[in-house]
């Protein structure tokens, strides 16, 4: 179609033209009324606003996806929670505890080991409300009973509906509206929380912005079928308020376009990938999709504050001669006294007698009576086996083979207890139980066969450190010449310069 000259602007004409072009007065006139009502309606519209925004009484969010069209929230919480700059505490997590009316009398012994009655917020949701001859223990979580699901989609062949209330568990408790709430904390009722810690690892995020924060499997057969970038609930995560509330909009039409999906993390975890907010991996929360002894893991945890356990009646009991709940009693104790140590792996060398140990603060002590490398102390021994298809790997990070040969195992010794030192440290004590079976007969294992215990003294960890660079801490063997069966020793920060690095020409 053919324009006129008069219409066709130039391209390469100087800038001051576009702006100030010729008028005629008529036109000026228009173009004055014009913007003389343009300027009244900016202002009605400014004032107007500005009366409806004012009130504090409610405030509504429409959403054309929402089950629910109508989401109703406090102005005035709205900002208290947003806004409000005390430093986050236990009081600002919100637990959301799957669990079954059948099941909680076996499972509450592991909740009741964190939970404290009072002081910890949350529920344990069930699927049903607990029989009238049932007595609530005063001991474990308040509960309430989930609402029905019938009307959700679920065509996991491998699974079981129960996915859909635990999924819907966030979306419960968000609308309880409680007050101050920060953080919405997600785990099993097989879940054994370190709340000190995880409330350390919240506090590093500002709970104004939205953050989904969790962690994998350790299986990788488990993360290929379903998923790298969700949090597994087992081990637990956590959702920003922020978040949260955008989560519970659009969550009960996720969990119908992601009805295949088998687990409800899974599908919260295809809800977030639709609001676009990514899993922050955190390496405390341990979901322990593993079989077998889950001693290896523990005993080169990563430089990173426990979090989480799960899975603990799948595995082995974590200490030997203890059944499954006392063994976690007996890791809480030494956690309760330094909860930023807990498991945390120093690494160290006695060169008079080419030992390496590793400890594994209030959990074990590996005894080499020859020189091991540091990155081979760091790396788990494959102690278990994966989750679906109980195979030797792969898993998401290296394991080392445990060897047949007792002349090429540690000697190892367990947590016993924990003292509090006038300084505020601890000493922590660990034995070596009475193992059956062959042990290796050269030399050089007599003399460390002949230590029945090894006492380690370390200053209180301060939980700021984890806010810094992560650098793993150093230790070193007090008494070098008379041990008489007992090794001391001694945790600390290492130097600046300093390097846990043996004589390479030594090593085995």
């Amino acid at each position: 179609m053919s324009q006129s000259p008069e219409n066709v602007q130039d391209p390469l004409k100087p800038w001051k033209y576009l702006l100030f072009t010729p008028l005629k007065v008529a036109d000026a006139f228009t173009i004055f009324m014009k913007g003389l009502f343009l300027v009244c309606a900016v202002a009605s519209i400014s004032l107007v606003s500005y009366s409806f925004f004012s009130t504090t009484t409610k405030y509504y969010i429409r959403c054309s996806v929402c089950e629910d069209q109508t989401v109703v929230h406090s102005l005035e919480n709205y900002q208290e929670i947003y806004h409000h700059n005390e430093n986050t505490n236990i009081s600002h997590i919100l637990f959301g505890i799957g669990g079954s009316a059948k099941t909680w009398e076996n499972r509450r012994y592991y909740n009741e080991i964190w939970w404290k009655p009072n002081i910890t917020r949350g529920f344990v949701w069930l699927d049903e409300k607990p029989a009238e001859n049932v007595k609530w223990p005063e001991t474990s979580p308040p509960y309430k009973v989930s609402e029905d699901t019938s009307r959700f989609k679920y065509k996991c062949s491998y699974g079981t509906r129960s996915a859909l209330r635990i999924a819907r568990i966030i979306k419960q408790n968000f609308e309880l509206g409680l007050e101050n709430v920060r953080w919405f904390v997600m785990g099993d009722d097989d879940t054994v929380f370190f709340t000190e810690n995880l409330l350390n690892v919240l506090s590093k995020y500002d709970h104004n912005e939205m953050y989904y924060i969790g962690g994998n499997s350790e299986s990788v057969e488990q993360d290929v079928i379903h998923s790298y970038t969700m949090g597994y609930g087992g081990g637990g995560f956590a959702i920003s308020y922020p978040l949260a509330a955008v989560l519970v909009r659009v969550l009960d039409g996720c969990i119908n376009r992601y009805a295949s999906f088998y687990g409800s993390d899974q599908k919260i975890g295809g809800c977030m990938t639709e609001i676009g907010v990514p899993i922050t991996k955190e390496l405390g929360f341990h979901q322990i999709d593993i079989r077998g002894n889950p001693y290896g893991l523990l005993a080169a945890h990563p430089l990173a504050p426990l979090v989480s356990l799960h899975h603990l009646d799948y595995v082995q009991p974590i200490f030997p001669g203890m059944n499954r709940i006392d063994s976690v009693k007996n890791l809480v104790e030494a956690y309760r006294s330094d909860p930023s140590r807990a498991l945390q792996q120093s690494i160290c060398y006695d060169l008079n007698r080419n030992w390496s140990i590793s400890v594994s603060w209030g959990y074990t002590i590996q005894l080499y009576p020859y020189l091991v490398t540091a990155k081979d102390l760091a790396t788990p021994l494959r102690t278990f086996l994966t989750w679906r298809s109980w195979s030797q790997d792969p898993f998401t990070f290296n394991t080392r083979i445990v060897s047949l040969d007792p002349c090429k195992r540690p000697v190892i010794y367990f947590f016993d207890r924990v003292t509090k030192l006038e300084d505020g440290g601890t000493m922590t004590s660990y034995m070596r139980p009475p193992y059956p079976g062959k042990q290796c007969e050269k030399d050089n294992y007599s003399p460390a066969l002949s230590i029945q215990m090894l006492n380690v003294s370390a200053a209180k960890l301060d939980p700021d450190v984890w806010k810094k660079a992560p650098r793993r801490q150093c230790c070193e063997v007090i008494n070098d010449e008379e041990m008489d069966g007992v090794v001391q020793m001694r945790i600390r920060a290492c130097n600046q310069w300093e390097s846990v690095t043996p004589p390479q020409t030594k090593v085995a």
